[in-house]
């Protein structure tokens, strides 16, 4: 019975761990708010560099500018 709880609980986290692998090599945005929390328990230090990146991407996308938004309305 324990060892049948055991088996269960390492292939429910190595099922995790493959499908976190998945999702990031292949891109998905939407994966890491599957993935973030259990990054942000196991693997605190990724976590956080994965949230300082965000930030600096986040600064880094240009603003549109007051030219911009009135040939917009126009």
């Amino acid at each position: 019975m324990v060892a049948a709880l055991v088996l269960g609980f390492a292939a429910i986290m190595a099922g995790l761990a493959g499908l976190g692998r998945r999702i990031r090599r292949q891109g998905r945005a939407g994966g890491q708010a599957f993935v973030g929390p259990f990054e942000e328990i196991w693997h605190p230090a990724a976590h956080r560099a994965r949230l300082a990146t965000e930030i600096v991407d986040e600064r880094l996308i240009p603003r549109p500018g007051a030219d911009d938004q009135a040939r917009a309305g126009s």
